[in-house]
Order: C-alpha cells, then sequence, then structure tokens
C-alpha cells in the first residue's frame, strides 16, 4: 500500500517535471528563504499531490521547489509536516520516501531549536551527530516493505560523517559559530517546561525540536545519508535563562540567523 502510494506520487511530480534532483533539503521553521535562491525548474504545492499532507503551521510554504542551487540540482521540501498537526507519523515522513523515489542521493534537513547545552547562545548552528527519540510513534512501526528497508534498520550512525565534516569545515571557513551536538525530538506544541529542559541535559542532549527525528528515521530506513543543521533561536539552559518565548520569537530569531544557515547549505552543495 505504502509502496504503491509512493509510485503514485512519483508519477504525479513526473508528470509534471522531469527534473532530477540529487539532494534534498527540508526547510524548517523560519528558514524558508533559502527557497529564494534555488534557480527553478517546477514548483508543487503539496495540496496537489496525492497522498501528500498540507502544512499547517506559519512559516511553512507547503510546496516542493526544483531546481538548482549553486550548480547542484536539488528539490527543496519549503515546510515540513509535524506529528503535533494531527498527521500521522506515515504521512509525515511520506515527502522524505518520494523524494528518495526521485532519485535523491543525500537528505539535507534544518530545523529550529532550543538551546540545552549552557554553551550555546542564539544563532548558533548545531551540525547533528546523534539524536535522542522521545516522540510517542515511530514511522517505521507496522509491516515492514523490504522494498523500502529493512525491519531493523540500523542506527549506529544516523548522520553522515563526511557531511558533518564538510558543514564544520564550511563554518570554520567562514567564521560561523557551529558545534556538534545532540539533538532531542519532543512531542509538541507546547515548549518544554524547565524540569524538562533539565532532563534533556542530564540525557546528554544539546538542542531540542519537535521534528526532523521521523524524517531520519526513514532516511536511514532507505540507505539515504542524512545531515541535520539545527539553528538555536532561544537558549534554555539553566532554566534561570529561560524567557518566555513565542512562535513570531523563534521564526524572528531564524530569520536573523538564517544567512548563515544558508551559507552552510549552498558550501557544502558546491563540495
Amino acid at each position: 500500500m505504502l509502496y504503491d502510494q509512493i509510485q503514485e506520487t512519483v508519477a504525479a511530480i513526473r508528470s509534471r517535471t522531469t527534473f532530477q534532483p540529487r539532494t534534498g533539503i527540508i526547510l524548517g521553521t523560519g528558514l524558508g528563504n533559502l527557497a529564494g535562491d534555488v534557480s527553478v525548474e517546477a514548483v508543487i504545492p503539496y495540496g496537489e499531490l496525492p497522498h501528500f499532507a498540507v502544512s499547517t503551521v506559519q512559516s511553512h510554504q507547503g510546496k516542493l521547489i526544483f531546481g538548482h542551487l549553486e550548480g547542484h540540482p536539488v528539490v527543496v521540501m519549503a515546510g515540513r509536516l509535524h506529528y503535533y498537526e494531527g498527521w500521522t507519523m506515515q504521512q509525515v515522513t511520506f515527502p522524505v520516501r518520494v523524494l528518495k523515489a526521485l532519485g535523491i542521493e543525500r537528505l539535507i534537513i534544518t530545523n529550529a531549536s532550543g538551546g540545552i547545552n549552557p554553551h550555546f547562545r542564539g544563532g548558533d548552528i548545531v551540525v547533528v551527530r546523534d539524536h535522542i527519540n522521545l516522540l510517542p510513534e515511530n514511522p517505521l512501526r507496522g509491516t515492514n516493505d523490504e522494498r523500502l528497508g529493512p525491519r531493523f534498520p540500523d542506527m549506529s550512525r544516523p548522520y553522515d560523517e563526511a557531511l558533518r565534516a564538510r558543514a564544520l569545515a564550511a563554518a570554520q571557513k567562514h567564521g560561523i559559530r557551529a558545534f556538534e551536538g545532540v539533538y532531542s525530538a519532543m512531542q509538541g506544541p507546547n515548549l518544554e517546561t524547565p524540569a524538562e529542559y533539565i532532563m534533556l541535559r542530564r540525557l546528554g542532549s544539546d538542542c531540542t525540536g519537535m521534528s526532523s527525528v521521523p524524517e531520519v528515521l526513514v532516511a536511514r530506513h532507505m540507505d539515504l545519508p542524512v545531515l541535520m543543521l539545527s539553528l538555536v533561536t532561544n537558549v534554555s539552559f539553566p532554566p534561570s535563562v529561560i524567557k518566555e518565548t513565542s512562535v513570531e520569537d523563534v521564526i524572528n530569531i531564524a530569520a536573523a540567523a538564517e544567512p548563515n544557515l544558508s551559507l552552510l547549505v549552498r558550501e557544502i552543495l558546491k563540495s
């Protein structure tokens, strides 16, 4: 069933464009401006594709953009889907499966997160080396289709080492504050309490958000290399520094720091 739905969506896309992307990019909250740098070949709103859910979150445009970025063929998800919107995990991750079926060779995921490492500050970029999954459901739950991936995918190396090295080298080259770290995924949509931030830090988390890990699980299920870049928008540890934060605050901080994140993505694509 899932495999057939993927093929139907791919066919719908191929009926509108023959463009062949090599890299998929998922744009997170407040990070949509990178889409404007793409030399566009085709744009397809999610709502015009069979089996695609539609993003309902502020600042998420909800469309696939095909084109070139730094001369590299990409497909950009301008806006992602979240479990807290009410979608199932299979719906949240369905676009990643479609991108893989379209032939992408790697996936770059961006998101906005709360900083838990006390050395971080707003605007820092976390090159994620590992994650802690605290979401209540797994997108791989249910009957496994061996055409998509194995029943028990290995997660000892969830994030591609070569892509991480490129990101860190590009940050150093341009004087951008970037650190390797561990990302934790919470259900949301509420932000975490002070006690939860303390718990996450004790678990080993450097930053936390409400997305991305489901996409990583599905990508690795399909043996797709992943790079995650998380932009710290609010510092939440120690609890004494926590400030009341709105989605508008997150979007504004992310937008201000987005040029650095966009620069890293473009540098990686150049290589």
